[in-house]
């Protein structure tokens, strides 16, 4: 995965003529934050949808209440669905997602620091991944998804 400041993967967005959009749940808009706090990111930043409840995640962005329902919010399925979601109903090109248990808390089957990650282009098949970051709190897990998030936007940028 590339390591690239918010700044540069802008900057690799523009050269490359892609509209970037975000589907957030356990980070609530950091990703977009990060996006935008950047002057002149707006032609190259289409959208960010912060779903944090099921109903969000299924009102704004179509998540199936099936998936949701069998595989639960937090869960590569919903992810997929979710950067889905961002890309048809924006005019992005490519669009990241995350849900996860920032915490504190968690379970046996879904511990704190669980996050899913799905990537969407058009023309590709969605991917989608989880990531471990374990008990790091809430502000930590939250801070390393919004991180990963953008690196993933960042290497299927330098891939184009």
């Amino acid at each position: 995965m590339m390591d690239l400041t918010p700044e540069e993967l802008l900057e690799a967005a523009r050269g490359a003529g892609i509209r970037i959009a975000t589907a957030e749940s356990c980070t609530g808009g950091m990703i977009s934050a990060a996006l935008t706090d950047i002057a002149g990111s707006s032609d190259v930043f289409d959208a960010g949808f912060v779903t944090y409840s099921n109903d969000a995640k299924h009102r704004m962005l179509g998540v199936s209440t099936k998936t949701l329902g069998h595989y639960g919010a937090v869960s590569e399925q919903v992810a997929q669905q979710m950067a889905m979601g961002a890309l048809t109903k924006s005019n992005a090109t490519i669009a990241v997602s995350v849900t996860g248990i920032a915490g504190p808390g968690g379970s046996e089957h879904k511990p704190e620091g669980r996050v899913c990650f799905g990537l969407a282009q058009i023309s590709k098949p969605v991917i989608s991944e989880t990531v471990e970051f374990g008990a790091l709190g809430r502000a930590g897990v939250r801070r390393a998804t919004m991180t990963h998030a953008l690196g993933l936007l960042a290497s299927a940028i330098s891939a184009e």
